[in-house]
């Protein structure tokens, strides 16, 4: 149980950022940004390349962050506002575009093979009967404290005020004398800079691959839409849910269904618990667990 307990918060971690990042731009913009898993995507490539480059890896990842968020801050400006002049829906479009150029240019400069991090071995922690990696650890620690600065810097700043004053009603909020636009860019590097932060922290133990932002896509987009586009901490609590139905769906012993003593579902199989749990949150609760604040947004 213990071991269940640690693979579903690795797993949260692993969507957590990502997701957190997507929900809160789109609680400004208004559309759903398809691009945003491969930005997380170009993250971990960035990072394993100042790694490589004998950057330490905590600084690597630092600077890989601030690297997506520019380039998630450069998109918006020159795509996607102009995109958004013909309506959510041709930006949404419009973002697959960008994100089919995303992995092209990727693959066509770093090729498909994954890059692994030289990473030093160590032994792992042995907690009881489950284990957890130091590299897996200091992964989930990093994004702990990051959502605990992101809430207090949601509900108890003046930015955090305006954040939420933006994705609640933004012609008000403009009118009140917010800076919508300055608003907006700095939320989209954020997003950016969260997005590729997670990807470096996923690439640790998965490696960097062309494959991570398509992996990512459907278990961050079920977690926002679970927790609620729009509401950054829902989909936090998207991701957790999401983490636990993979775990379940791939840990838990099936064979007494089938008459065998042991019996597991592939973990190729991990996909169907998200596009399982999406279905049936698009069917019963289409604005997501925190319906009455995302309709308030």
């Amino acid at each position: 149980m213990l071991q269940l307990l640690i693979d579903t918060l690795l797993r949260a971690s692993d969507l957590a950022l990502v997701a957190l990042g997507l929900s809160t731009v789109y609680g400004l913009v208004k559309f759903p940004n398809i691009a945003h898993v491969q930005i997380a995507m170009v993250g971990a490539y960035a990072a394993f390349a100042l790694h490589a480059a004998a950057l330490p890896l905590p600084l690597a990842i630092a600077l890989a962050s601030v690297a997506t968020g520019a380039l998630a801050l450069a998109l918006h400006v020159a795509v996607f506002q102009r995109l958004l002049r013909g309506g959510p829906a041709i930006a949404m479009i419009g973002s697959l575009a960008v994100a089919m150029l995303i992995v092209a240019g990727v693959q066509g400069f770093a090729g498909s093979f994954p890059r692994m991090f030289n990473l030093p071995l160590a032994q792992p922690i042995v907690l009881g009967t489950a284990r957890i990696s130091q590299t897996q650890l200091w992964a989930m620690s990093v994004t702990g404290v990051l959502l605990a600065l992101f809430a207090l810097l949601l509900f108890a700043t003046r930015a955090g005020r305006a954040l939420r004053a933006m994705a609640s009603n933004a012609p008000l909020a403009a009118a009140s004398g917010l800076q919508a636009g300055r608003l907006t860019l700095g939320v989209s590097f954020g997003s950016g800079a969260l997005a590729g932060l997670g990807g470096s922290l996923l690439a640790l133990s998965t490696g960097a691959h062309v494959q991570l932002g398509n992996d990512l896509l459907l278990p961050v987009f079920a977690a926002a839409i679970l927790g609620g586009l729009g509401n950054p901490l829902g989909a936090v609590a998207g991701a957790v849910l999401i983490a636990l139905a993979e775990t379940l769906f791939t840990n838990l012993n099936f064979g007494w269904a089938v008459g065998r003593e042991l019996a597991f579902l592939p973990v190729a199989y991990i996909g169907a618990a998200s596009f399982l749990i999406l279905l049936l949150a698009l069917l019963f609760k289409p604005y997501g667990l925190f319906d009455r604040e995302v309709r308030r947004v």
